[in-house]
């Protein structure tokens, strides 16, 4: 058994529990209001075209991000087949949220080598102090990528 698998098997009970509290909106809009006006009209393209499945359709019709399995790769493909111009390539920009990590939780940051965030960040967004204490810098997009990897659910959304 890996490393990686204990410290995750340790911790799934919490890991599954967890939900995401903030609503994320793909990284490809102008304006909030959108959602709500134009989205009812749409057969969910945009959650059928991403390649990774982190977009959802929610009851009220209007997507939104999950990071339980993955993160956005800003491969645009969402942008491209909505119908209805609520998302366009345009309005590309970083998700709309903070990820930070938490001390207390944190594998590394309680003297635990683990590096199980900063190996899928493909922004090197996440510095180390030595082997330990993961801080994230400015360069962090929000993709969520470190999220569904952490084994101790430490990285929180909008934290």
């Amino acid at each position: 058994m890996k490393r990686r698998e204990l410290f995750g098997s340790l911790v799934a009970s919490f890991n599954k529990d967890s939900k995401q509290e903030i609503q994320l909106r793909p990284p490809y809009y102008k304006d909030e209001t959108d959602f709500i006006t134009k989205c009812q009209t749409c057969n969910n393209e945009c959650a059928s075209s991403c390649e990774v499945n982190i977009i959802i359709i929610q009851e009220d019709n209007t997507p939104k991000l999950d990071f339980s399995n993955s993160g956005c790769t800003y491969c645009d493909l969402c942008a491209k087949a909505c119908p209805n111009d609520v998302l366009a390539l345009q309005y590309k920009k970083n998700i709309d949220t903070k990820i930070s990590i938490n001390p207390l939780e944190c594998l590394s940051w309680n003297q635990v080598m683990c590096f199980s965030c900063k190996d899928p960040c493909l922004d090197e967004a996440i510095e180390f102090i030595a082997m330990f204490r993961p801080k994230i810098n400015d360069d962090c997009t929000s993709c969520g990528f470190c999220i569904k990897v952490c084994p101790t659910n430490a990285i929180k959304i909008g934290a």
